[in-house]
């Protein structure tokens, strides 16, 4: 008798992760595949554009799966994957044909060739809708279809990675699709698509929509063998990478947040009702029956770098004193300009005066980027949200255990670190869910 285990894949723009867990959450393999940078024939360049060729995407998740179906049964106990869930970079875009077929180059996240397209979708799209950017799928959608007008529908890379393994394409979830229009409020794309003769889309083209952990369809029976899967496996849908990167954490509830302490700061949160501000940069997600909200901020670990190297910073963190707090009243940016929590293009870094000691200047710096934390869940509060019961913490600067005091002491808020980063983990989390609602409606 085989014991089930869920498969998470995350799909990125220099590799492909898979991560297997069973009932209990516990990660039994996980295996990553580099992309062959020359394999992925990736077209950037100064003018914004950033493409690759979707082909190659296919022959790695092959590999990967065949990795993985390989050390599988290797194990000692015999595992079988029940069900699978994709994850891909929001906003990664390709216009295909309806038997999936690819078209076009796949537009990627920070693809910016649509600066027209974008201009034209401000003219008529709500102000808090999330499509206003270049970097939107709507205004790729527009793009694609002057450059391939014989689109027969559109995929983003989660959705188009899924449907080769069913052959079921043009469903997508809510979360990759709220960039392209889609009201995750009504749950429908909304009436003001069509209401422009020079921008309106035909709805055949837009994907049929589903929420984060439906059933999709049954795996084709040739790559059941192939893989080795259980005979019943499905496709669970996914959604964004950072959403599944948010779900890795162990956040779950409402009043759950994450922060991630990187080269930015970015936080987010689980809330009972959706918060959009274009202003602030913020829009809502909707997960595991939840509202996920969040902002992101350009301070963060970058600014960090522009002062001391890693090295340096490691050697000064057991030296830190967070019960001693230096009172200096940082605002750390790596240049000029912020977004969130403050909308301010002109804003400049204030990190002076400096202390002589490099210690104490780095704690202040630390101390600046926890107070920009915190004046994030507020203004989050003020547009409605309730403050976080508990902060999860993923990316470099969970490791420093003194900033995560200097944190708890700014916030107020217990400071947890993150059950898991991986993006991976936290689709295997959607298809184990998606498979257990199966079980319930049966």
């Amino acid at each position: 008798m085989s014991t089930a285990v869920y498969l998470g894949i995350d799909i990125g723009t220099s590799g492909i992760r898979g991560c297997c867990i069973d009932d209990n959450g516990e990660e039994i393999i996980k295996h990553h595949l580099l992309f062959d940078s020359s394999q992925c024939n990736s077209n950037t360049s100064q003018n914004g554009v950033n493409e690759q060729d979707p082909g190659p995407w296919l022959i790695q998740l092959d590999e990967l799966l065949s990795e993985i179906s390989h050390q599988l049964q290797r194990q000692e106990t015999v595992h079988q994957i029940k069900a699978i869930s994709i994850d891909g970079t929001s906003s990664t875009l390709i216009a295909c044909k309806k038997d999936g077929s690819a078209l076009s180059p796949a537009l990627m996240y920070n693809d910016q060739q649509s600066q027209k397209q974008a201009e034209k979708i401000s003219r008529f799209a709500p102000a808090k809708s999330a499509v206003h950017s270049a970097t939107s799928s709507l205004a790729k959608v527009l793009l694609l279809l002057e450059r391939f007008p014989q689109t027969e529908i559109f995929c983003h890379q989660a959705d188009w990675l899924a449907a080769s393994l069913t052959g079921l394409y043009g469903i997508s979830d809510e979360n990759n699709c709220l960039k392209m229009g889609y009201d995750s409020i009504t749950q429908q794309w909304p009436d003001w698509l069509q209401a422009n003769e020079e921008t309106a889309i035909a709805v055949n083209l837009l994907p049929k929509v589903v929420t984060p952990g439906t059933v999709i369809a049954n795996v084709k029976p040739a790559l059941i063998g192939r893989y080795a899967l259980a005979e019943d496996c499905v496709v669970i849908a996914g959604t964004t990478d950072s959403n599944a990167a948010v779900l890795a954490t162990g956040a779950n509830k409402i009043g759950d947040a994450v922060t991630s302490l990187g080269s930015t700061l970015v936080i987010k949160i689980f809330t009972n009702r959706p918060i959009f501000s274009a202003e602030y940069g913020i829009y809502s997600h909707r997960i595991n029956g939840h509202w996920l909200v969040g902002g992101a901020s350009n301070s963060g670990g970058a600014v960090l770098l522009q002062h001391f190297t890693k090295m340096q910073l490691d050697e000064m963190m057991p030296q830190l004193k967070p019960e001693q707090p230096t009172e200096l009243n940082y605002y750390p940016l790596p240049g000029t300009g912020e977004r969130f929590p403050l909308n301010d293009s002109n804003k400049q870094s204030s990190i002076s005066p400096r202390p002589s000691s490099n210690v104490e200047f780095f704690q202040a710096l630390l101390e600046g980027i926890s107070a920009v934390e915190a004046q994030g869940y507020n203004k989050l509060k003020e547009l409605g949200a309730a403050l976080p019961r508990r902060i999860f913490t993923t990316g470099g600067g969970n490791k420093n255990t003194a900033w995560t005091k200097i944190r708890a002491r700014t916030t107020g808020i217990d400071i947890l670190n993150a059950v898991n980063s991986e993006a991976c983990y936290g689709s295997a989390l959607l298809a184990r869910q998606g498979c257990k609602d199966l079980k319930l409606k049966t």
